[in-house]
């Protein structure tokens, strides 16, 4: 009787009373007063009176209303679902939004785009997996926006972003929107700052998510979704415009993603890092000192796993010298920006995956381009010091050199040690040298000698440090350094280096002793301090008994 007798004459007088604000009335009337199931069964009746009501009266509403009262019916009543199959729910619905959107050729561009979301929503409630019928919504809006470009009104952008972050945030899944054919051609409507936006929405998910891209084909359609994070793309202010909290922001946002390209077969695991070195390169400079890191320690990682593979190495299509070749190129890149700070750190990583790998000239071409950047890039002093305690650092902990290049490369770093700006600079980077000849892993080098002229060297500038400031300031300073120093003898005469003495300990402590009595030393509590607790480590040890225990009963201090 409803769907015969009823429906069709109330509709009658809707369609016919010719009253936008009466028929808007009538209609939420007619979807909130009757049941879901009549809706149901007469949802072509009624969808068929739509197209038909005033231009103006305000039908996006209507129709969500009714979308949302039929997918909770749904969800709330699972076993009704055969019936909205029956019925061809989703049809009916698609079809009369695209005769409703005829009807009203002056509709705003938000309302139609509205419906869509509220029938996409509809959609992702009722046909969860149906992603043809939500690939089919996408396409319908793709359709509105044709040949209309970007969309800049703000409300629209809004239902735009709504339509967009719905599959993202139904299936929980990023690799879900990569199947669905339109969404990138839905994503080409927005303007440049929604398109970041939604680029942010989209790692983000990922990121909550913790979704692996695991092929370079998703990596690429993946980077295809987000490109207005990862390079400039029409619409895109100038430098000078952007952000610069924002940019930074963003572009860390990016970085975190690469951890999240992954996949166990080496093989594809390459293709993906050098697909996403493809994307990156096209970024242009300011964003390379964001996204090159991690991309260099993924490299890094896939170098590793390739070792702890027993068979794996110079054979199969994906060798260590391969990858070390990517990395060299990737971290060359780094000089457009410049960043040669950054580029020295990530060299240094290189060379030390290199030792790891037992490739010692790989490991030195790593070294050579950290020097050459040390030399010609890096002038400022603070920089420098930082730079050569890393190098000294890593060189340290290198055991892949043979002699002659790792007596080049020490060379080299005492060298530059020495010809740091500031005195005391010289003298900290250059006692930190003496451990590049005593080395205490097994079969590393110990070179007593040469670490005993370090250690006189830098007492040589601590002294010429002590001289100069007497000369500008009146007094010679803190002895803090040759206390320093101190420290360093002892480590390595516990290490047992015939050449560090207790003769030489001991004409030390009495150097510092007269250095802090003199009348030019400058007072520090800190330095006091420091000697005080360096002497009653001695005297601890002597106490303490055993073989170092008679060693330093020798030191008389």
């Amino acid at each position: 009787m409803y769907k015969d007798i009823v429906l069709p004459r109330v509709l009658e007088q809707v369609v016919n009373c010719k009253d936008e604000l009466a028929q808007y009335y009538l209609m939420d009337c007619i979807i909130q007063v009757f049941p879901d199931d009549y809706h149901l069964q007469t949802l072509e009746t009624l969808l068929g009176a739509c197209p038909q009501l005033q231009p103006t009266v305000d039908i996006k509403t209507v129709m969500s209303q009714l979308m949302e009262r039929l997918s909770n019916y749904a969800s709330l009543s699972p076993e009704v679902m055969p019936e909205f199959l029956q019925v061809e729910a989703f049809t009916k619905l698609s079809s009369a939004i695209v005769r409703v959107i005829e009807a009203q050729p002056d509709m705003p561009l938000v309302g139609a785009i509205s419906l869509h979301v509220s029938l996409l929503t509809f959609t992702l409630r009722v046909h969860p997996d149906r992603l043809d019928y939500v690939d089919q919504v996408l396409g319908a809006c793709v359709k509105k926006l044709s040949g209309k470009g970007k969309v800049e009104e703000s409300k629209a952008t809004k239902q735009i972003v709504a339509l967009l972050s719905a599959p993202l945030e139904k299936y929980n899944d990023v690799m879900t929107a990569l199947k669905l054919t339109n969404y990138p051609k839905v994503l080409e409507h927005l303007d440049y700052a929604t398109n970041k936006v939604m680029a942010g929405v989209i790692i983000q998910s990922i990121m909550k998510n913790t979704t692996c891209i695991s092929t370079a084909d998703k990596v690429e359609a993946l980077f295809e979704l987000i490109k207005g994070l990862i390079k400039d793309i029409t619409g895109a202010p100038s430098v000078d415009e952007l952000d610069e909290e924002d940019f930074k922001e963003e572009q860390n946002l990016v970085a975190r993603l690469v951890h999240m390209l992954v996949n166990e077969d080496q093989e594809e695991m390459f293709k993906i890092i050098t697909t996403v070195r493809k994307h990156f390169l096209q970024g242009g400079p300011r964003r390379l000192s964001f996204t090159v890191p991690p991309l260099v320690f993924s490299a890094l990682k896939l170098v590793r796993a390739l070792q702890t593979q027993e068979g794996e190495g110079e054979e199969g299509p994906v060798t260590p010298k391969k990858i070390f070749q990517f990395l060299h190129q990737t971290v060359e890149a780094l000089a457009t920006v410049p960043a040669p700070e950054l580029a020295l750190r990530l060299y240094l990583q290189c060379a030390e995956a290199a030792n790891d790998c037992d490739i010692e000239p790989v490991a030195y071409e790593f070294f050579t381009q950290a020097f050459i950047l040390y030399e010609e890039e890096i002038a400022d002093s603070k920089a420098q010091v930082t730079a050569i305690h890393l190098i000294i650092g890593t060189l340290q902990r290198i055991t892949v050199f043979g002699v002659e290049n790792r007596d080049t490369l020490t060379h080299k770093a005492t060298g530059y040690s020495a010809k740091l700006l500031k005195k005391q600079d010289q003298c900290k980077a250059v006692y930190v040298c003496s451990h590049l000849f005593w080395v205490e892993d097994e079969g590393g080098v110990k070179d007593g000698e040469r670490v005993l002229l370090c250690l006189k060297r830098a007492i040589r500038i601590a002294n010429a440090a002590q001289q100069m400031a007497n000369v500008t300031r009146g007094n010679s300073g803190p002895a803090t350094l040759f206390v320093e120093i101190l420290n360093k003898y002892l480590y390595f005469f516990e290490k047992g280096n015939p050449q560090i003495t207790s003769n030489l300990i001991r004409d030390l402590i009495e150097l510092i002793a007269t250095e802090m009595q003199s009348e030019n030393a400058s007072q520090d509590p800190s330095v006091d301090a420091f000697f005080a607790s360096t002497l009653r480590y001695i005297q601890f040890q002597k106490q303490k008994g055993g073989a170092l225990g008679e060693k330093y009963d020798a030191i008389q201090a």
